[in-house]
């Protein structure tokens, strides 16, 4: 509804923030207008002087409904056109018309009093008694044959305006003479698609707080750098983002100064501010161009409740069996964004009220006192970069759903300029498939925690976030996570490892608590009955799987008990071609050791390497060898084989071409002839030197036992195959 009184807004401004010529995808589909009022006051003339564009000399008693096509219509919108005759139809088929209609245009003459009092004594009273009190249908006041009288209704009709907030405008026109006939259904149109009422309060004289809170949110999202003021690059990312076209720099300045002249705080350092933004929306929907705010709310996802849509909130995203949902680089990058911006101080960890002022443009916190003891976090408790990024990670994981609503709260799809916020998301191949290739993409691997009650798995979960017992002790019963995620890195690779504590009892284990991609089966070594739950859950549920399975023997810190089951724990490991236990304590000083996490992480990125042992047993047959291979002995054997083939090179009368190698290469052809320190000397000048080999002067003593070393090496080398050969086949049994 247009109204008087209201501060100028220069045409420069509004051509500025015209509407895009594309329809609104979140727009209504169709529109449909219903006119109603007392019989001979025009009702199918207007309709039939649309169509044909001239007043009929034939005038029916009642139009047929017509549908105007999408592309004649200025909103891109198909519009239905349905009459109503009190002589045709009945009163329930009126009432029908009415529950269907998405606008009524009550039509009266104006050189007719009784027509004009029918409206509030009988026409409104009615439409508002077929429709709900919280979905009023739009009003659209017709003043019909103006070309019968030379003054004006509007003194009439302006009391009914303002008595009733449903009323959208009220139009002027002559079905004889075309008047205002395109307009009529255009402000009709308009009532539908870009309505007043959810927007504005005309007894109040300002916006209503479900809008106000809608376009501060959207104040929010488009201050890129959160310094509560959107700069002139802020303001044409915006205008570009609603419009599709850039703000000029005098309509930028043009929209500035009228802020400035009406609000003294509404531009700051050159920039607007939230009242500033606030007020030019207001000023918009006084002006009669609230279309404009409606599409920058629609842009930003809200449907005509002001609600955010299902559609917006929560795109289409095809999930296949056997597949996880993970973020992709965009993403994470957007995050960042939004990390860096809120962390207003710069110690890379989110206070209290960092994290609720991020979480602003939510309507509710989504982020409970249990995500502090989910990630890492610093010595205040806050919520560091790597916490803040695991959690995001966490919830792409377990509820991909919320994750897609959460991002569509932040923005995402509208700062990133995205279709929707699906583009943030990977879904990663079948699970078998990396099976059969033996490598991933993956970036997250799940790892489920069983065990008996009391035997750690609480304090190997926290321990995974860097806080020993004594930390642990201090959190409260109600902040208790049964999630730990941080990140890993396997061959210089980040991963993320999600470690989901499995309540105890492996009668009922569901699905969900098998599926992962390592199990860890945790026991208390100090408990003699601790070991057989493990046992058990690994007979019942993994003896025949391929989910890889390690047991950890939490507690090591404390006396070792001999357990009460048949076996014991490595009996049982070497019965079953497991890992052998592993040692883990949380009763440490500092942080404790994450050795054990990367192992598993590892082990869950590789589970078809069965053969990698990760224990230091130093019996097993892998630990022998391993410890072989890297013994001195084998490393002065190479030693003395390189210096033993140079000497017998030289001794061969080569030590010319060589020596011509070395002097071309300088010092660096030391190495790139592999030779040892004993073929080196020392000169004066106390820098490596090669004048020993180069000049040949070597002494029988030094020919001979150069002989002694070839032989060596030879032999060495022929028991280095044959171990490396029988490495090998250990490996492949074990």
């Amino acid at each position: 509804m247009t109204l008087i009184g209201v501060p100028h807004l220069s045409p420069a401004v509004f051509r500025s923030y015209r509407l895009l010529e594309h329809p609104n995808p979140r727009m209504r589909k169709d529109v449909r207008i219903l006119l109603v009022g007392e019989p001979k006051v025009g009702k199918t003339s207007l309709i039939m002087s649309l169509v044909s564009e001239e007043f009929p000399d034939d005038v029916p008693p009642r139009a047929e409904e017509i549908t105007i096509p999408a592309d004649v219509t200025p909103e891109r919108v198909p519009t239905h056109i349905v009459d109503y005759s009190e002589a045709e139809q009945s009163d329930e088929q009126l009432y029908q018309e009415i529950s269907k209609a998405n606008v009524i245009c009550i039509v009266y003459s104006v050189n007719n009093k009784k027509s004009i009092e029918k409206v509030t004594s009988h026409w409104i009273p009615l439409i508002n008694e077929r429709t709900d009190k919280d979905s009023r249908v739009p009003l659209i006041l017709v003043g019909n044959k103006s070309d019968l009288v030379e003054h004006s209704s509007m003194e009439t009709i302006l009391p009914i305006m303002n008595q009733y907030s449903e009323i959208e405008t009220c139009v002027e026109c002559s079905a004889k003479n075309l008047k205002n006939i395109s307009e009529l259904f255009y402000y009709a149109q308009k009532a539908v698609l870009h309505p007043t009422g959810p927007l504005y309060s005309p007894e109040e004289k300002e916006m209503k707080p479900s809008c106000i809170k809608a376009l501060t949110r959207i104040f929010k999202i488009s201050d890129l750098d959160n310094d509560g003021i959107l700069n002139d690059n802020e303001l044409n990312f915006f205008q570009r983002t609603c419009f599709n076209i850039p703000l000029a720099p005098q309509a930028l300045e043009d929209v500035k100064n009228v802020v400035r002249k009406n609000m003294s705080d509404g531009v700051n350092d050159n920039g607007l501010t939230l009242k500033g933004f606030l007020f030019l929306h207001t000023l918009f929907i006084q002006r009669g161009r609230h279309e404009t705010t409606w599409t920058v709310l629609r842009r930003f996802g809200y449907d005509d409740d002001l609600e955010l849509t299902q559609e917006y909130l929560f795109p289409l995203l095809k999930i296949p069996p056997d597949c996880t949902t993970e973020l992709n680089h965009n993403a994470y990058l957007f995050l960042q964004s939004v990390f860096d911006k809120n962390d207003k101080d710069r110690d890379c960890a989110l206070s209290s009220d960092e994290l609720k002022d991020l979480f602003k443009v939510f309507p509710y916190m989504p982020w409970g006192p249990d995500v502090n003891n989910t990630v890492c976090t610093n010595e205040q408790g806050w919520i560091t970069y790597q916490g803040y990024l695991s959690q995001w990670t966490l919830t792409t994981y377990l509820d991909v759903q919320r994750c897609l609503e959460y991002l569509g709260y932040l923005g995402y799809s509208i700062i990133q300029e995205q279709e929707s916020q699906a583009a943030a998301i990977t879904v990663t191949r079948n699970k078998r498939i990396d099976l059969q290739k033996k490598q991933t993409q993956r970036s997250v691997f799940r790892c489920n925690v069983l065990g008996a009650r009391g035997c750690g798995k609480s304090g190997f979960l926290q321990s995974f976030l860097g806080r020993n017992l004594a930390r642990q002790k201090r959190i409260r019963d109600d902040h208790k996570s049964y999630y730990a995620i941080s990140t890993t890195y396997v061959y210089g690779q980040e991963k993320y490892l999600l470690l989901h504590e499995v309540l105890p009892d492996f009668e009922f284990l569901s699905e969900a608590d098998l599926a992962c991609d390592i199990i860890c089966l945790v026991y208390d070594v100090s408990n003699p009955r601790s070991f057989e739950y493990c046992a058990k859950v690994y007979k019942k549920h993994f003896l025949d799987s391929k989910t890889p399975c390690v047991i950890i023997a939490a507690k090591s810190d404390l006396h070792e008990t001999r357990q009460y089951y048949g076996l014991t724990p490595l009996e049982f490991c070497r019965k079953h071609k497991l890992h052998p236990p592993q040692p883990f304590t949380c009763n440490t000083v500092e942080a404790p050791n994450k050795d054990i996490y990367t192992k598993l992480t590892t082990i869950a990125m590789y589970p078809h390497a069965r053969l990698q042992c990760i224990c230091s047993c130093k019996r097993c047959a892998y630990c022998i060898c391993y410890n072989l291979l890297k013994c001195e002995l084998v490393r002065s054997v190479k030693a003395k084989l390189y210096s033993a083939v140079v000497t017998r090179s030289l001794n061969a009368n080569i030590a010319y071409p060589l020596r011509e190698h070395a002097l071309s290469s300088g010092v660096f052809g030391v190495a790139l002839l592999g030779l040892s320190c004993r073929s080196v000397g020392m000169c004066l000048c106390g820098r490596i030197c090669l004048c020993p080999i180069l000049t040949g002067h070597m002494t029988q003593a030094e020919l001979k036992n150069s002989t002694f070393w070839l032989r060596a090496s030879v032999g060495a080398t022929v028991f280095a195959v044959l171990g490396f050969a029988m490495y090998k086949a250990l490996l492949k049994h074990r």
